[in-house]
């Protein structure tokens, strides 16, 4: 919807994690945040200017929207499974630690190709987030991109 102002204002992220992140990670998600803030879609259908603040987590094998008013009241949640996404979930692990493993060898052209590789799952997880989420919440491509890159550094082990 090209005339829609809905947005999230900000990105909470909640739950615990059963395992710490590495500094790729750390730092792919404070890049979402920022992206998330500067620029995003998200919105309720029926609701497309509603500016809103997303407390987003993983609860009990779920990924848990927290969709709030721009004074933190709870408007709605909504519950995806985790399950769709293992499998992303778990290459994107796999290439973030050949990643670390090709910059700390200096391998210039594997780097190059992780990273392509690393677009490709972010565009695979995007596509993923937004048939999950399609008919609960409006968002983006970039949008989807971002919070699969959240969901991939929130999520506990599998």
């Amino acid at each position: 919807m090209a005339d829609a102002k809905g947005r999230l204002t900000q990105v909470v992220l909640g739950g615990e994690t059963l395992h710490r992140i590495s500094s790729l990670q750390q730092a792919d998600r404070e890049q979402a945040v920022r992206d998330l803030a500067r620029e995003n879609e998200f919105y309720l259908p029926g609701h497309p200017d509603m500016q809103s603040i997303l407390h987003l987590s993983i609860q009990e094998g779920r990924l848990v929207f927290d969709v709030r008013d721009e004074n933190g009241q709870p408007i709605q949640a909504v519950l995806l499974a985790l399950g769709p996404f293992k499998m992303l979930i778990r290459d994107y692990r796999m290439l973030l630690d050949s990643y670390a493993g090709a910059v700390a060898e200096g391998r210039e052209a594997r780097i190059q190709a992780i990273d392509m590789g690393r677009r490709g799952l972010h565009n695979e997880g995007a596509e993923l987030m937004m048939k999950r989420l399609d008919g609960k919440v409006v968002i983006d491509f970039s949008t989807a991109r971002r919070l699969f890159t959240l969901v991939c550094a929130m999520h506990q082990k599998l």
